[in-house]
């Protein structure tokens, strides 16, 4: 009897190899397979540090180190994140009202979460409460708090975790205040998307218009990447009966539909969502937020199964088709507040590294069919 039982599994794992064999894309999805793609990605990462540890940039990639932590249950990554809060000192970047300074605050409040440390948030805590007494101070372009869109993923996230730690929803209407704010002035109601700043808003009064070569509006994959995620962190957060969270799940479903209508063949999204020929290869960041959200939004039963799975297993696939061999993720556009700037597959970043690792985790949930 045993040896027919053995016979069986011995039959049952040849034909899952050889079907996994024919169907490569169908071994992509599999959980063994999506956690040692982020494994790999996580660790060549971790090897080659780029920029202070409490940048935007790393902001970002840490947001996606915890992601992969609670997929994977690596001991590297989770140790990679205590040592990146201690040489930090669990404390936000200097500039008080700037959005970028505060994002790497979101991993200290999660694994606040799990160690019960107050050490990891006072400073932060300190820190908002300052930021929410001292007034902002305009000039130029900078006419809001939150005045640029990738603000959106960088403080709203930890604001409305804050005020879940602190069960304190005074911390939800600042956020509520400071949101609102950005999407009156950056989001573009008939295309469903967010300009980079005022710069790009078309037919701006006393603004000079930037169009795309094919005479579309500017609209920046990775910053639309950036508020997508952000609404995906933000509502992950708030509770179910709050009184504004129609507010972001309306934004979130429209951004939604959006963007997976200007998903390209290969899976991916181009630097410059409404001129993709002039940006011919797939963007890992922007891509890779895309994923993650949309994902996010069909483990929620925010969005529809049927419509947007095919969506996220193109853009898993596609993203997959960026990671080196050495674990590396390539074709990251480089730091910049537009499309305009080339990249390839040595181009790399930490934050395209971190966007990857939130799609990973989100991916890995998934119906496998």
């Amino acid at each position: 009897m045993k040896s027919i039982n053995l016979l069986i599994v011995l039959i049952v794992l040849s034909v899952g190899s050889v079907n996994a064999k024919r169907n490569p894309d169908t071994a992509i999805f599999q959980p063994r397979n999506i956690k040692k793609a982020m494994n790999k990605a996580a660790e060549w990462q971790l090897q080659n540090p780029k920029h202070a540890l409490y940048d935007w940039t790393n902001g970002a990639f840490y947001a996606g180190i915890y992601a992969g932590w609670e997929t994977t249950g690596s001991k590297t990554m989770y140790k990679a994140m205590l040592e990146m809060g201690e040489k930090n000192n669990w404390k936000p970047g200097p500039r008080l009202h700037h959005a970028d300074d505060h994002v790497i605050c979101q991993t200290y409040l999660d694994l606040f979460r799990n160690t019960g440390d107050r050490r990891m948030i006072q400073p932060f805590i300190e820190t908002m409460e300052k930021f929410r007494d001292t007034p902002y101070t305009a000039k130029d372009i900078e006419k809001i708090t939150w005045w640029w869109c990738d603000a959106l993923f960088m403080a709203p996230p930890a604001l409305v975790k804050l005020g879940n730690i602190l069960e304190d929803p005074s911390w939800f209407a600042l956020n509520d205040r400071l949101f609102e704010e950005c999407h009156e002035l950056l989001y573009d109601r008939d295309e469903h998307l967010y300009a980079r700043d005022i710069r790009y808003k078309w037919n701006e009064p006393g603004i000079e218009t930037i169009r795309e070569a094919n005479g579309n509006k500017i609209f920046w994959s990775r910053g639309n990447g950036w508020v997508l995620a952000g609404l995906a962190r933000v509502l992950q957060e708030l509770p179910a009966d709050y009184h504004k969270r129609s507010f972001y799940l309306q934004n979130f479903r429209e951004m939604a539909a959006r963007v997976a209508g200007l998903q390209q063949p290969d899976g991916l999204w181009r630097a410059s969502l409404l001129d993709p020929e002039s940006y011919p290869g797939g963007e890992a960041s922007g891509s890779g937020f895309y994923c993650y959200a949309l994902a996010w939004g069909i483990n929620q039963g925010i969005l529809d199964r049927d419509t947007y799975l095919p969506v996220v297993r193109k853009a898993w696939i596609g993203l997959n088709s960026l990671i080196q061999p050495d674990g590396r993720m390539g074709w990251v556009q480089p730091i910049g507040a537009d499309p305009r700037k080339n990249f390839g597959a040595d181009s790399w970043e930490v934050y395209g590294t971190g966007a990857f690792l939130l799609a990973g985790s989100e991916v890995i949930k998934l119906p496998r069919k």
